[in-house]
């Protein structure tokens, strides 16, 4: 059965924290979907626009296999903005969805109480309502269930490697980690 992510993207995310996971995912042959939120067409923190495959308010988030919630400061302001989003984070960590968030991302998991007991990273100083013991010392990339998460920019294409592995397999992140040169 094909594997399915939307990635999450509104105006301000941090262009490589989204279409560096994405590429990663549609190589391994997900069917990824490009989600506006709110609107069409999503701008990036650089100025980028995106065109979305679909908008929130047309999407049902609890469809996918995935869902990646790209960083960048004011990408997260406007995701925060919505309810529809932090209602799917909680439905995802209540469930057991698979669910990736990157460099300011996993704010709105501490910011909706979803850290507790859990591993996750950021960015650095982004942190500030994690609970206490959550995030690892060194940046990187770390997987907590069906939770992965990211420091930053930097890890943008380890993130997406780790996010093939676990949706599926270390068979499909190794071939494409080779095909892209990364492994």
């Amino acid at each position: 059965m094909e594997k399915t992510c939307a990635v999450l993207l509104a105006d301000g995310f941090e262009t490589v924290e989204a279409l560096g996971p994405l590429d990663c995912l549609d190589r391994s042959g997900v069917r990824v979907t490009r989600v506006g939120c709110p609107g069409a067409v999503a701008t990036s923190s650089n100025g980028v626009p995106v065109t979305c495959d679909a908008t929130l308010a047309e999407t049902d988030l609890s469809a996918f296999d995935l869902v990646v919630v790209p960083g960048g400061s004011v990408g997260v302001d406007n995701l925060r903005a919505l309810d529809a989003v932090s209602a799917e984070l909680r439905r995802r960590m209540g469930e057991g969805g698979l669910l990736g968030c990157i460099c300011a991302a996993p704010m709105l998991l501490a910011e909706n109480g979803l850290l507790d007991g859990r591993t996750a990273t950021c960015y650095p100083g982004c942190e500030t309502d994690f609970p206490d013991g959550v995030r690892p010392a060194a940046n990187g990339v770390y997987r907590d269930g069906d939770l992965v998460t990211a420091s930053g920019p930097g890890f943008a294409l380890p993130f997406g490697l780790a996010l093939v592995a676990a949706l599926a397999g270390d068979d499909a992140r190794d071939s494409v980690a080779s095909a892209m040169l990364l492994g």
